[in-house]
């Protein structure tokens, strides 16, 4: 395996890859050559500020994208055009058009393509789903999610919405099992000329279902949160520290677990893909669908209107 773009997340990647014992990590690729070679000085690999060119170089099965987001697609494209397995980080492209070209190609030539969702790999994300499928909480009426923190000094070509609500929107999918029918947004800019630093996102369900998200990038500190609420009691879930708090009418249980890494998680299940020819669990269609809400939200929130959501024709308002 190889790693392309090992900035801040690709180092994660970089560490996580070459801890997992049925996988060889060869190389990392930067256009920064500076950036990849300190990497790979410090994991024994080779370097490159060139992707085909590794791939022509290297015996490579699958690689792990990491790039700025308005990169993503290209440089999948062009690792799928050269026979690799793909894990893309979100939001897997810089439009539905170029998400929809990656899934095209990958299904093509039988090739495993999964999007970065890493949330969906956070053990308290699981839990939390076994409890409502559970019945633990009766039947989910909201959700809510809140995914705040200060500027991050690495966000540069997508807003808030693509980058960081897109976790969460991906989430409710995961949760309600189930696609949204309509979506409205409120979005703006107050430290960013060219994208939005906060927004906050309305998605409506079948059965009379919603959620509710909250991400900006103007929060003094760092928030990640969910919250279930159902007719018998309310689930939530911190991200970061993985705890679960279950209140009822009479107490309120707060269950130990221990915390695990989501992303040697998430990574690791993409590798069993490979090897045991399994389909991932986050999938180039859950980026697809995740994409289209997010621009929806976008479009929404630039109208100041309610769009309609039928995930592949979304109607404009």
């Amino acid at each position: 395996m190889a790693v392309v773009g090992v900035g801040f997340w690709g180092r994660n990647h970089v560490r996580v890859l070459s801890e997992l014992p049925n996988v060889e990590l060869v190389a990392v690729c930067d256009i920064d050559r500076q950036r990849a070679d300190e990497v790979s000085q410090k994991y024994g690999l080779r370097s490159y500020s060139e992707s085909a060119e590794m791939y022509r170089r290297e015996e490579i099965d699958a690689v792990t994208i990491c790039v700025w987001s308005s990169r993503l697609a290209k440089e999948a494209l062009v690792a799928l055009k050269h026979g690799k397995h793909v894990l893309v980080e979100k939001p897997m492209a810089s439009s539905v058009k170029e998400a929809r070209r990656l899934l095209k190609i990958a299904e093509s030539e039988k090739l495993k393509l999964s999007v970065g969702f890493i949330e969906r790999f956070n053990p308290g994300v699981r839990r939390v789903k076994e409890a409502i499928e559970g019945g633990l909480i009766g039947s989910p009426v909201l959700a809510t999610a809140r995914r705040v923190s200060r500027w991050p000094q690495r966000i540069g070509d997508v807003g808030v919405i693509k980058d960081t609500a897109i976790h969460d929107i991906d989430i409710m999918r995961f949760i309600f099992g189930e696609e949204p029918i309509a979506v409205y947004a409120k979005a703006g800019s107050l430290q960013h000329e060219r994208i939005e630093d906060y927004a906050q996102i309305m998605l409506s369900f079948p059965s009379n279902r919603a959620a509710f998200l909250e991400a900006n990038w103007l929060t003094p500190y760092k928030i990640r949160k969910l919250t279930i609420t159902g007719s018998e009691a309310i689930i939530s879930l911190d991200y970061i520290t993985q705890e679960i708090t279950i209140e009822t009418q009479k107490q309120t249980i707060t269950p130990r677990h221990e915390w695990e890494e989501p992303l040697k998680i998430e990574i690791q299940h993409f590798v069993d893909c490979i090897l045991n020819d399994k389909e991932p669990i986050v999938s180039g269609i859950d980026g697809i669908k995740a994409l289209e809400i997010a621009e929806a939200a976008l479009r929404s929130a630039a109208k100041g209107c309610i769009v309609k959501l039928k995930l592949g024709a979304n109607e404009r308002c």
